[in-house]
């Protein structure tokens, strides 16, 4: 299956958020900006499309994006959240470069 250009990714910045369109629904990552820094507010994927790993996507694409416009990342989404501390290549993103130091990852 491939990717037809209304199923990527796209930064809607209009609306402050990530979305990718898929079957008629759309899967959002919402956030807010200041300065350099995006503060990942939300993280909705439809009960339509879930289980297809299109968080994950909307999560990879965003921190893309952070990373090619230079800014720093405030993860309050549970899903930014879990992602980043799995991933340590994504610590530098981080507004707080200590946001992971000393506490217990939650399996």
């Amino acid at each position: 299956m491939t990717d037809t250009p209304r199923s990527l990714v796209r930064d809607n910045a209009a609306a402050h958020r990530f979305e990718k369109i898929v079957d008629h629904h759309a899967a959002v990552a919402t956030y807010s900006l200041a300065g350099d820094v995006i503060t990942f507010e939300h993280t909705v994927v439809p009960e339509a499309l879930r289980g297809r790993g299109i968080a994950r996507e909307l999560v990879e694409a965003a921190l893309a994006s952070v990373r090619e416009r230079g800014l720093k990342v405030v993860p309050r989404c549970e899903v930014f959240d879990a992602y980043m501390r799995k991933h340590p290549e994504t610590h530098d993103l981080l507004a707080d470069p200590h946001q992971f130091d000393a506490v217990p990852r939650s399996e």
